[in-house]
Protein backbone atom coordinates (compact mmCIF):
# COMPACT_ATOMS: atom_id res chain seq x y z
CA UNK A 1 0.00 0.00 0.00
CA UNK A 2 1.54 3.29 -1.11
CA UNK A 3 1.53 6.28 1.17
CA UNK A 4 0.70 9.41 -0.80
CA UNK A 5 2.02 12.57 0.79
CA UNK A 6 -0.38 15.46 0.42
CA UNK A 7 1.19 18.50 -1.22
CA UNK A 8 1.03 21.70 0.82
CA UNK A 9 -1.24 24.42 -0.51
CA UNK A 10 -2.00 27.86 0.86
CA UNK A 11 -5.38 29.21 -0.26
CA UNK A 12 -5.31 26.83 -3.24
CA UNK A 13 -1.78 27.71 -4.40
CA UNK A 14 1.29 25.47 -4.15
CA UNK A 15 4.46 26.79 -2.55
CA UNK A 16 6.16 27.04 -5.97
CA UNK A 17 3.33 29.20 -7.31
CA UNK A 18 3.50 31.41 -4.22
CA UNK A 19 7.28 31.85 -4.50
CA UNK A 20 6.80 33.14 -8.04
CA UNK A 21 4.51 35.91 -6.75
CA UNK A 22 5.64 39.38 -5.69
CA UNK A 23 5.27 40.21 -1.98
CA UNK A 24 2.35 42.56 -2.73
CA UNK A 25 0.66 39.91 -4.89
CA UNK A 26 1.06 37.33 -2.10
CA UNK A 27 -0.56 39.80 0.33
CA UNK A 28 -3.88 39.30 -1.50
CA UNK A 29 -4.02 35.75 -0.11
CA UNK A 30 -3.40 36.78 3.53
CA UNK A 31 -6.02 37.53 6.20
CA UNK A 32 -6.87 41.22 6.70
CA UNK A 33 -4.45 42.15 9.50
CA UNK A 34 -1.44 40.46 7.91
CA UNK A 35 -2.38 41.88 4.50
CA UNK A 36 -2.41 45.44 5.87
CA UNK A 37 0.95 44.88 7.57
CA UNK A 38 2.56 43.45 4.44
CA UNK A 39 1.20 46.18 2.18
CA UNK A 40 2.44 48.90 4.53
CA UNK A 41 5.85 47.29 5.03
CA UNK A 42 6.47 45.46 1.73
CA UNK A 43 9.75 47.33 1.14
CA UNK A 44 11.16 46.15 4.47
CA UNK A 45 10.09 42.57 3.78
CA UNK A 46 11.68 42.62 0.32
CA UNK A 47 14.91 44.09 1.75
CA UNK A 48 15.03 41.42 4.46
CA UNK A 49 14.52 38.55 2.00
CA UNK A 50 17.14 40.00 -0.35
CA UNK A 51 19.73 40.30 2.46
CA UNK A 52 18.83 36.83 3.75
CA UNK A 53 19.42 35.26 0.32
CA UNK A 54 22.80 37.04 0.06
CA UNK A 55 23.85 35.71 3.47
CA UNK A 56 22.75 32.19 2.51
CA UNK A 57 25.08 32.35 -0.49
CA UNK A 58 28.00 33.24 1.81
CA UNK A 59 27.16 30.54 4.38
CA UNK A 60 26.49 33.16 7.08
CA UNK A 61 23.90 32.91 9.83
CA UNK A 62 20.79 35.00 9.35
CA UNK A 63 20.09 36.78 12.64
CA UNK A 64 17.31 39.26 13.23
CA UNK A 65 15.67 41.30 15.97
CA UNK A 66 12.72 41.98 13.65
CA UNK A 67 10.03 39.89 15.37
CA UNK A 68 7.07 41.60 13.67
CA UNK A 69 8.05 40.55 10.13
CA UNK A 70 5.31 38.54 8.38
CA UNK A 71 6.58 35.25 6.91
CA UNK A 72 6.31 35.25 3.10
CA UNK A 73 6.95 32.38 0.63
CA UNK A 74 10.47 33.64 -0.22
CA UNK A 75 11.56 32.84 3.36
CA UNK A 76 10.38 29.21 3.29
CA UNK A 77 13.26 26.78 3.75
CA UNK A 78 15.61 29.27 5.41
CA UNK A 79 17.18 28.92 8.85
CA UNK A 80 16.70 32.22 10.66
CA UNK A 81 17.84 33.04 14.17
CA UNK A 82 15.26 35.21 15.93
CA UNK A 83 16.08 37.26 19.04
CA UNK A 84 13.79 36.53 22.00
CA UNK A 85 15.13 39.24 24.31
CA UNK A 86 17.99 37.19 25.74
CA UNK A 87 19.46 35.06 22.95
CA UNK A 88 18.89 34.02 19.33
CA UNK A 89 16.56 31.06 18.75
CA UNK A 90 17.24 29.10 15.50
CA UNK A 91 14.04 28.54 13.50
CA UNK A 92 13.58 26.55 10.29
CA UNK A 93 10.91 28.39 8.27
CA UNK A 94 8.29 25.95 6.92
CA UNK A 95 5.36 26.41 4.56
CA UNK A 96 2.83 26.08 7.40
CA UNK A 97 4.23 29.30 8.93
CA UNK A 98 3.10 31.52 6.03
CA UNK A 99 1.23 34.59 7.24
CA UNK A 100 2.50 34.28 10.81
CA UNK A 101 5.10 36.59 12.33
CA UNK A 102 8.68 35.68 13.18
CA UNK A 103 8.11 36.53 16.85
CA UNK A 104 5.54 33.74 17.17
CA UNK A 105 8.29 31.21 16.46
CA UNK A 106 10.68 32.38 19.21
CA UNK A 107 8.94 32.35 22.59
CA UNK A 108 10.07 35.12 24.96
CA UNK A 109 8.86 33.64 28.23
CA UNK A 110 10.27 30.40 29.60
CA UNK A 111 8.36 27.91 31.72
CA UNK A 112 8.76 28.57 35.41
CA UNK A 113 9.87 25.58 37.44
CA UNK A 114 8.79 26.24 41.02
CA UNK A 115 10.58 24.54 43.88
CA UNK A 116 9.46 24.34 47.49
CA UNK A 117 8.86 27.56 49.42
CA UNK A 118 11.80 29.13 51.20
CA UNK A 119 12.08 30.10 54.88
CA UNK A 120 9.61 32.85 55.72
CA UNK A 121 7.59 32.36 52.56
CA UNK A 122 4.68 30.74 54.42
CA UNK A 123 3.14 31.38 57.84
CA UNK A 124 4.21 27.97 59.12
CA UNK A 125 7.87 28.52 58.27
CA UNK A 126 8.02 31.99 59.80
CA UNK A 127 8.70 30.73 63.34
CA UNK A 128 11.16 27.95 62.46
CA UNK A 129 14.67 28.30 63.69
CA UNK A 130 16.96 29.65 61.01
CA UNK A 131 20.22 27.70 60.84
Amino acid sequence: MEVIKKQFTYRGKTIEELKALDVREFAKYLPARQRRTVLRNFQGIEDFTKRAKEKLGREKKIKTHNRDLVIVPQLVGMNIQIYNGRNFIPVQIEAEMLGHRLGEMAITRSKVAHSKAGVGATKGSKHKAKK
